[in-house]
């Protein structure tokens, strides 16, 4: 390992990037599990990729802000360290890829000297926190959603409970009931509404709970048509508990909490949130409103009145990628960045744009672009004039002609076939043949790689999915057709039906059909779900069917977008372990590691972090030794009751009560100062006890030998 200055003034974060170092040098000497490593890894924001060798980096960025200064600094960093490309993603962060892992320490280091993080961006925790980018300036909204997301992402960042979840957890903020940040899609969704109460307005949230997309879609349930703003966090920090004790942990495909839910059901887990809350250290939490300012406005300019050299394309970005904000005279500007991605050029040139022409508070998309704020109404021109010069004035901001994909195999271990390549192609039917179509908003098109939906293609109109099969001893690369889906508002929404399978290259006439068909078909005004649900299902397989016979496949259709030979399924290339390594130790490790940062929290007076904390090295304790018995436990409450049954029932772990009765005070006492002190004391008892069990098991073992 090579090394590097943090040069990071935060210690908390200083603290983060060293253990990621040290994290990887303990991996390469093997003394760390494979599997482990993992889950440390993707807490970081560094993700394995498709290519061997390489990771992908995550960075989070709450609710998609940034500055002009910290996208120079992320331009420079993918400069230093990747390729020189930004990918925007769904979820309002920016990837980079072809990071070697050795350098990921000082790459977070670089990035931290402007406040930007990788912490928490991947692996099994509280995800980033996305919101509708139009959040502070859209007339529509009962208020500014933004300093809400913000909360909800300082809260959760770091704290105990969210670090090694069965699965990830994704938070939603919508601004508006128009819901265009998905939130029936998310595990906890939100959005904003008003209520008078005794003649005082008071601001609170829908909250919708255990969407999401994936191969299994679930449509979130509502959990309360009203709850006080100060309440959001507390219920949010309930229900992660909950996920976090009683979520599956064996089988990934069953482990998010939209399974949980379906498991228990709705009103019994509802009962365990409300149960919870007697555990937290905050049952109200005051959001600071103020929190998130607005950036710096650019300084005053007297624009020279011309016209547009070409009048009829700027009348149409206008149209279609502009709107007047609830400010007076201001307007919001749309980017429409074509597969997210924008080279670092291109990126720098962008924030001194910004510096010029709007507000210095970039937000990135949900569909993968970027929204400029606060531009003047007569800056709209010069500004129109500076963006063509970088190519990024094509009309139509999410309309049909703006398709959402996912980078696929380009760089994704799951992907099973392209996803960017036939997006151009898509793109090139709509401009080239409906052109009239960058004026509808109706319909979306969304892509993703594979069935897990990273291009949200679940929740569009028309939506496609990577796929395969076989014709004779050959694979063909397809596109599993999606019709559909879409946002009703307010929390409600719809997945959209499989209809068709067909090969890749057909993609572009597959297309062409469904739109022909219903500007053929529908009436005037109809919108596309209206239209398919009068049509139905069959008719659209009907349809499409004779582009689905695989008898008149061709060479090119054996052949994927954006490749030369012919198409061969992949599983891509996991990361190389070097030693294999005892697992339990393991995870002795790891109980001794939460033990001392529940000493930490305890020292520095955050009773409620050090309380979790000796629960966790309770937990991974006592799965040591249940693994060492080569019993396998799905979640922490099998866990707990198993470890009495093996352990405690039979006296071979002497405890003064059952080890149920122990883990079960995290949620039935007050997170004091003293219950922690005791807390803290128990676990550390505890783990004495089965480390020296397992002391003598193995002596044991190696006499019998």
């Amino acid at each position: 390992m090579q090394s590097f200055r943090t040069e990071i003034e935060n210690p908390i974060v200083e603290k983060d990037i060293l253990d990621l170092e040290r994290k990887i040098r303990q991996f390469k000497e093997g003394s760390i599990h494979e599997e482990k490593f993992r889950s440390l890894r993707l807490a970081r924001g560094v993700y394995g990729q498709r290519q061997q060798g390489v990771q992908m980096i995550r960075i989070k960025l709450p609710f998609g802000k940034l500055t002009a200064k910290q996208l120079e600094r992320i331009a420079d960093v993918s400069d230093e360290y990747s390729t020189g490309n930004l990918h925007l993603t769904t979820r309002q962060d920016i990837q980079i890829h072809h990071v070697s892992l050795e350098r990921t320490p000082q790459l977070w280091a670089d990035l931290e000297k402007d406040d930007v993080t990788l912490r928490e961006a991947c692996g099994n925790t509280v995800r980033n926190v996305t919101a509708s980018a139009e959040a502070g300036i859209d007339p529509k909204e009962p208020f500014d959603v933004s300093p809400y997301a913000y909360a909800v992402f300082s809260y959760f960042l770091r704290k105990p409970f969210g670090q090694e979840l069965g699965r990830k957890i994704k938070i939603a903020f919508s601004n508006s009931d128009a819901d265009t940040a998905f939130t029936f899609i998310h595990d906890v969704g939100f959005i904003p509404k008003l209520q008078i109460v005794d003649g005082v307005e008071q601001r609170g949230f829908k909250v919708l709970v255990a969407g999401g997309l994936g191969a299994q879609p679930f449509l979130a349930q509502t959990a309360f048509e009203f709850l006080h703003e100060d309440r959001i966090i507390p219920f949010i920090e309930a229900a992660i508990r909950v996920f976090d004790r009683h979520g599956e942990r064996a089988n990934r495909h069953k482990a998010r909490l939209k399974y949980l839910v379906a498991k228990v059901g709705f009103p019994e887990f509802l009962r365990l949130v409300e149960q919870e809350e007697k555990a937290l250290l905050n049952k109200t939490y005051l959001i600071n409103r103020n929190a998130v300012r607005q950036g710096e406005l650019p300084k005053e300019t007297v624009y020279t009145t011309f016209k547009p050299a070409d009048e009829k394309a700027y009348e149409a970005w206008k149209a279609t990628n502009t709107f007047a904000q609830k400010q007076d005279g201001f307007f919001g500007v749309y980017i429409k960045v074509l597969l997210g991605n924008i080279d670092t050029a291109k990126a720098r040139e962008l924030a001194r744009i910004v510096r010029t022409y709007a507000a210095d508070d970039l937000r990135i998309t949900i569909n993968q672009g970027f929204l400029l704020r606060f531009v003047k109404e007569e800056a709209l021109l010069p500004l129109y004039n500076e963006l063509k010069k970088l190519d990024l004035v094509a009309p139509g901001f999410d309309s049909v002609a703006d398709i959402t994909a996912c980078p696929g195999t380009d760089t994704c271990n799951l992907a099973i076939s392209n996803s960017t390549y036939i997006s151009v192609e898509l793109e090139k039917v709509i401009y080239g043949e409906f052109p009239e179509l960058i004026y509808n908003h109706d319909i979306k098109i969304k892509i993703s790689g594979c069935m897990n939906s990273c291009g949200q293609h679940g929740l569009a109109q028309i939506g496609f999915h990577g796929s395969s099969f076989k014709a004779g001893t050959n694979v063909v690369p397809a596109l599993q057709l999606l019709l559909g889906g879409g946002t009703l508002g307010n929390g409600e929404g719809r997945i959209g039906d499989k209809i068709i399978k067909v090969a890749s290259k057909r993609g572009p006439e597959l297309l062409r059909s469904i739109l022909n068909d219903f500007a053929d078909g529908s009436t005037e005004g109809e919108l596309f779900n209206t239209y398919y649900d009068r049509r139905g299902k069959d008719y659209f397989y009907q349809l499409l069917k004779p582009l689905a016979d695989n008898s008149s496949l061709t060479t090119g259709d054996f052949i994927d977008w954006g490749q030369e030979e012919r198409f061969k399924p992949e599983i891509g290339v996991g990361e190389c372990a070097g030693v294999v390594i005892d697992l339990v130790a393991t995870l002795f490790y790891e109980a001794e590691e939460k033990l001392q940062w529940s000493r930490e929290a305890y020292g520095e007076g955050r009773f409620g972090d050090s309380i979790y904390y000796s629960y966790a090295a309770l937990i991974s304790g006592a799965k040591a030794l249940l693994l060492d018995k080569q019993v396998h436990v799905n979640t922490h409450h099998v866990l707990i009751s198993d470890f009495d049954k093996h352990f405690v029932e039979t006296k071979e772990i002497e405890l003064s009560g059952t080890f149920k009765n122990l883990t079960g005070k995290i949620n039935q006492v007050e997170p004091s100062r003293p219950f922690a002190e005791r807390y803290l004391d128990d676990a550390s008892g505890f783990l004495e006890k089965v480390k020296k069990y397992r002391s003598v098991k193995n002596i044991e073992i190696l006499s019998a030998n």
